[in-house]
């Protein structure tokens, strides 16, 4: 009985310690949370399309009703509101916020605002609802990140753990939007975490069920759009399959072209930040008065691209009309994803080459809804450089094995035009723009998130301005130091010695010179504080003939430690080159696994 006792005791323990299993309770929770926050977004989205047009069904059903000053002013009403959101509540909710996701990941350690996800809410219902052409994806992916770093961050999670949970919160959102929790893994392990190790596998999938489960309970069992049976006509058609890849990833490189150029064009408008949403939204407004497609998510107009039901030339039309409008909503400042515009040009493009392929070839070709169906995900691939997600996705609405090989081909081949074509995809060219390169310089991250208050030496020489040069050179004998800080009367920081500034007055009578400190010192300084990056250090030093920098206390001015070129060479060494082998460590027996 004793050993049966010691056992349980032992085992107890070990779950205690065992990291691994430690994080899968939250994960389930991060999941129920992320679930209810996709239900709440589409409910708010319901709520805010009800108030600006006092219909929440499909646009399509009742845009022929609508008065035009209604057509046109609503999306302008929704991008004030919106921007006064953003700018006052979280810059953070501005644009499509998986690239706001993915720099938490990588450069933060995955640390969110906790004001994100009721911004993001609100900002991305209202712009949605109001008209402004975005999807609900790209929020409710940065909705479930926010809740997993919320609940990180009350767990005191370590690093690792922290960005698991993110990735959990976004499998989350995007399980719980098109009711496929595969799809959802592998878009936080693929595009957000790039980690497909069973430590994070484990608590992302289980984070993906429970969202699922619970968007199920309110929605019903169903995919997001109406898929029709797939089929393929002949083998023959094996063959342009491939012809429609390059199609999608020729389109892909136009859409985030235009995309980022349109934001720059808005960013050089000379008027306030707050009214860029509300031009946008007139001219989205003047689109709507044309093409009622283009409103919101689309999904009205997909379903019936997929089922044939548009016009060959409409096809065509909505390509550049979706690009266009979703281009200006999130160009001058509105809040919603890009994950959502991706399928509805993907269906386009598909819809549009389905029609040419079948009246070229209508013996082995099937209709234009087939096509449709495969240029969605063709087209996510390629806008995503993501093929995993958007075979998965596409796979996973329809449920149907026969669909497998066109859209392998076609995903691949969008991915391979478009990621040639096209640095970076349509999340990390946002990055890009502001001078981050998540994907080739992950050490550069790291080091940008270490502050060099953890590797700075607070004990640092300093002497009076009014020291005479005899004794600054006896002090430098005495201390054994390398720099020396001049400081006024009030302590402040006005210049540093080195040997090299004193060298030139030796050998000529130094002992009888009546030069001061203040005479000798370097007074053009480069200066750090302690929340800065060990990264920042490192170009400072790199950009001058500098082995140490003062660190200064940002509030009183006054020296608080100093940097030196071995405490930054100890800070690479002790991140960078053991990183790896603490990751591997974390997964396997660090973690429990």
């Amino acid at each position: 009985m004793p050993e049966v006792k010691s056992f349980a005791a032992r085992t107890l323990q070990a779950l205690r310690d065992n990291k691994h299993l430690a994080i899968l309770p939250p994960a389930i929770i991060i999941g129920i949370l992320g679930g209810y926050g996709a239900v709440l977004f589409r409910f708010a989205i319901r709520t805010f399309q009800g108030m600006f047009y006092g219909n929440s069904e499909d646009i399509l059903t009742f845009a022929a009703s609508l008065p035009v000053w209604m057509v046109v002013g609503m999306p302008a009403l929704g991008g004030l509101v919106v921007g006064a959101l953003v700018n006052f509540g979280a810059p953070e909710a501005k644009g499509h916020g998986v690239p706001e996701v993915m720099e938490a990941v990588v450069l933060k350690g995955g640390r969110i605002r906790k004001r994100v996800a009721l911004v993001k809410i609100l900002a991305s219902a209202l712009c949605i609802g109001s008209g402004g052409s975005v999807g609900r994806e790209g929020p409710i992916v940065q909705i479930g990140a926010s809740i997993g770093s919320t609940m990180g961050q009350l767990l005191r999670a370590g690093p690792f753990q922290q960005k698991t949970m993110v990735g959990c919160g976004a499998a989350a959102g995007i399980a719980a939007t098109f009711n496929a929790p595969i799809a959802g893994v592998l878009f936080a392990l693929e595009v957000l975490l790039g980690d497909f190790g069973l430590t994070s596998f484990s608590p992302v999938v289980l984070s993906s069920v429970t969202a699922t489960v619970v968007s199920r309970h309110y929605f019903g069992d169903f995919p997001a759009f109406v898929i029709p049976e797939y089929s393929i006509a002949s083998l023959w058609e094996y063959a342009i399959y491939p012809f429609l890849g390059l199609a999608a990833g020729l389109v892909a490189v136009l859409f985030v072209t235009v995309l980022y150029k349109t934001e720059d064009v808005f960013d050089a408008i000379r008027m306030p930040r707050l009214l860029k949403p509300v031009l946008g939204g007139l001219l989205m407004g003047c689109i709507l008065l044309v093409f009622p497609q283009a409103f919101g998510v689309g999904y009205g107009a997909i379903n019936l691209a997929l089922v044939d039901r548009l016009a060959a030339w409409m096809f065509f039309a909505l390509i550049l009309v979706k690009i266009v409008a979703t281009s200006i909503t999130i160009g001058s400042g509105g809040s919603g994803g890009v994950f959502a515009p991706s399928l509805f040009v993907g269906a386009m493009v598909g819809g549009g080459f389905g029609w040419i392929a079948h009246t070229l070839f209508p013996g082995v070709t099937s209709g234009p809804g087939a096509y449709a169906l495969v240029a969605m995900g063709a087209l996510v691939a390629g806008s995503t450089h993501a093929p995993i997600t958007a075979i998965l996705i596409i796979f996973e609405m329809t449920n149907d094995y026969r669909i497998i090989l066109p859209l392998m081909m076609s995903c691949i081949i969008s991915t391979v035009v478009a990621s040639t074509l096209k640095r970076g995809n349509i999340y990390t060219l946002k990055l890009l723009r502001r001078g981050v390169d998540l994907q080739r310089d992950v050490t550069q991250a790291l080091l940008r998130s270490l502050p060099i208050r953890d590797y700075m030496c607070e004990r640092v020489e300093s002497i009076p301005e009014d020291m005479p040069l005899p004794r600054i050179i006896e002090t430098f004998r005495t201390h054994n130091a390398s720099y020396l800080h001049v400081l006024d009367a009030s302590n402040k920081l006005t210049g540093i010695i080195s040997f090299r500034d004193i060298r030139p007055h030796l050998g000529r009578g130094a002992q009888e010179k009546t030069l001061l400190a203040r005479d000798v010192a370097t007074r053009r300084l480069a200066v750090l504080m302690p929340g800065d990056s060990v990264f920042a250090a490192m170009q400072v030093m790199s950009g001058g003939p500098y082995s140490q920098l003062p660190v200064l206390d940002p509030d009183s001015g006054r020296v608080v430690g100093t940097l030196r070129q071995q405490d930054v060479l100890a800070a690479y060494d002790r991140e960078v080159f053991h990183h790896g082998a603490q990751k591997a460590a974390a997964k396997a027996g660090g973690q429990g696994a």
